[in-house]
């Protein structure tokens, strides 16, 4: 790992956001061996993707941001609420206006009207997911290198580590129903794995941000959480509760992925 910890920290953001993206391109590559997902496999992977960013949202980018918002002196909880709703509210805003559609039965496509097609937008809703966990991802490495004791390089290992986790059923998520949609099995597994093509791109930006005008971490780490939850909120959770009879197992992969993430950053950060 010396290779690792001896980069620069934006080529740090983009290795481990390059690693997130082929997990991704992974978890899309189940459609060259299944044409269909159980759909209770899919909710409790859903659910665990959901745990994973909810714990990753408090544990990799609130609690820092809050801590190092009191270390540079600032009042802890104003970048942290500022930070997280106005997260919210980017995530909210590009819902709004970019076409997408997600994979629930009878949906109307969101957004602007387009006339693009269903596979496509399917796509999108999917990229929507991913650009806050690639800025989350380079966040924490622009935060790690900082040299506040509220942010570790271990930790940003971490961050990266359960989003990469959570980015396979999201690959799948795309792929598998584009191979219902008609689409060849290559088809499908390419525009499955172009959804995570945007986290390298998130996580550089991220990082360089941090870097370059340092004042907005705790704020820039707040945002990034507050992204993820509305992403958990607004769409992993509903779909992982799409049972027509009532399952605990979105919840119980909910559950999970939480406790996965919570070890992963209190072992390792």
């Amino acid at each position: 790992m010396n290779w690792f910890t001896n980069l620069d920290p934006v080529l740090q953001a983009l290795v481990a956001t390059l690693f997130t993206w082929f997990v991704t391109a992974l978890g899309a590559a189940t459609v060259f061996v299944f044409k269909t997902i159980n759909k209770k496999v899919l909710n409790g992977m859903l659910g665990f993707a959901a745990g994973v960013m909810i714990a990753a949202s408090f544990w990799s980018l609130l609690a820092p941001a809050i801590a190092m918002a009191e270390e540079s002196g600032m009042v802890p909880w104003i970048p942290a609420v500022i930070g997280f709703l106005a997260g919210g509210a980017f995530l909210w805003l590009a819902d709004v206006i970019m076409p997408h559609l997600h994979n629930s039965p009878g949906e109307e496509p969101e957004g602007v009207k387009t006339s693009w097609k269903r596979s496509v937008l399917l796509v999108l809703a999917i990229t929507l997911h991913n650009i806050p966990e690639g800025l989350a991802v380079g966040v924490a490495f622009g935060a790690a290198a900082s040299n506040l004791p509220a942010a570790s390089l271990a930790g940003a290992i971490a961050l990266a580590l359960g989003i990469g986790l959570q980015n396979f059923p999201e690959g799948a998520a795309v792929s598998v129903p584009l191979r219902r949609e008609g689409l060849s099995r290559r088809k499908s597994f390419v525009y499955g794995q172009a959804s995570g093509i945007v986290e390298p791109i998130a996580g550089v930006i991220g990082a360089v941000a941090v870097i370059a005008m340092r004042p907005l971490l705790p704020y820039a780490l707040s945002f990034a959480a507050g992204a993820m939850i509305y992403v958990v909120v607004e769409e992993l959770i509903p779909e992982a509760q799409q049972e027509k009879h009532h399952s605990n197992i979105g919840t119980i992969g909910a559950m999970i992925g939480f406790a996965v993430m919570m070890l992963l950053d209190v072992a390792l950060g």
